[in-house]
């Protein structure tokens, strides 16, 4: 019996976005104590829950970093598959971040659409205004790595949303600072918080996918059996898995019952490469069955 191994020991794709990481996290933290500050001396609730927004930006793009940081640290004997998943564990935690935020906002904005406060327009503006670039910045640096990347993708979803909430907060403060309107605030966060709960939902959803060992949703499972199946040699395929071990690296296991005459070796080559190069899947683990072999049935 044999196996083949691809690219378990290669870096997660997040691991070549670390540095965008890195400077999305030095200016959003830096603006969300400029934002808590001014909130704080102008007694703006707008911009204290937006700086609380900003906080969950810190957190979700700190544990990006970490899940990378840790996830190429040199492997323990015991870590079989590394630290891959930990990625999968940071971007969990974010969409349960990305929850948190937008229920509080949605209760915010219940509160205040029952007895709208005064607000400020100007401080809202201006502030808003600078957190829009600073979002804008984290925004561009995020979107490649978001696109190879869960752990990134789910940094980038809360910098968007933020992006977003800045838009909101400047949209109610011009509204307050022209016509004085005070339902304008509670209405921008409740469309905030709606805007989140689906991207949190989507998130999560495919977080649990990969940490449940679900074969990935873009993969037919029964187009990788048949065409298993039809490699030169191979009389029937069983224990078939296929699942995500991190972001960009698929794995795959299996047992290959060996038509009479063949070549285990050869057998093993191409069904590997056909794994490899049809369906990108880079750990492969197959297991090869002479054709009389039965596999022994445990004592209950």
């Amino acid at each position: 019996m044999s196996g083949e191994h691809g690219s378990s020991a290669a870096l997660t794709s997040a691991g070549r976005h670390k540095r965008p990481l890195v400077i999305a996290l030095g200016l959003t933290a830096l603006f969300m104590v400029v934002e808590t500050v001014v909130a704080l001396t102008s007694g703006s609730l707008a911009l204290l829950s937006d700086a609380g927004h900003m906080l969950t930006d810190v957190a979700g793009l700190g544990m990006a970093l970490l899940a990378i940081q840790l996830g190429r640290r040199r492997r323990d004997p015991a870590h079989t598959y590394g630290l891959y998943r930990l990625e999968v564990l940071a971007a969990l935690a974010n969409a349960v971040l990305l929850f948190a935020v937008a229920g509080y906002v949605l209760y915010e904005a219940y509160g205040r659409l029952r007895e709208p406060p005064e607000v400020p327009g100007l401080p809202l503006l201006v502030v808003a205004g600078v957190g829009l670039l600073v979002n804008v910045v984290s925004f561009l640096l995020l979107r490649a790595g978001a696109k190879e990347s869960l752990n990134v993708r789910g940094a980038f979803l809360e910098v968007l949303s933020d992006l977003l909430g800045s838009l909101g907060v400047i949209l109610a403060g011009a509204v307050l600072l022209t016509t004085g309107w005070p339902y304008a605030d509670p209405i921008i966060g409740a469309a905030i918080g709606v805007f989140i709960l689906p991207r949190a939902w989507r998130l999560g959803r495919e977080a649990l996918r990969i940490l449940l060992e679900i074969a990935p949703r873009e993969l037919d499972v029964r187009a990788v059996q048949q065409r298993l199946a039809g490699v030169a040699g191979v009389e029937d395929v069983h224990d078939l898995h296929v699942w995500t071990l991190t972001s960009g690296l698929l794995a795959a296991s299996g047992h290959l019952r060996l038509a009479q005459g063949a070549e285990a070796g050869a057998v093993l080559q191409q069904a590997t490469d056909a794994l490899n190069h049809d369906f990108n899947i880079g750990h492969v683990t197959l297991q090869t069955e002479p054709t009389d072999y039965r596999e022994p049935t445990a004592e209950v």
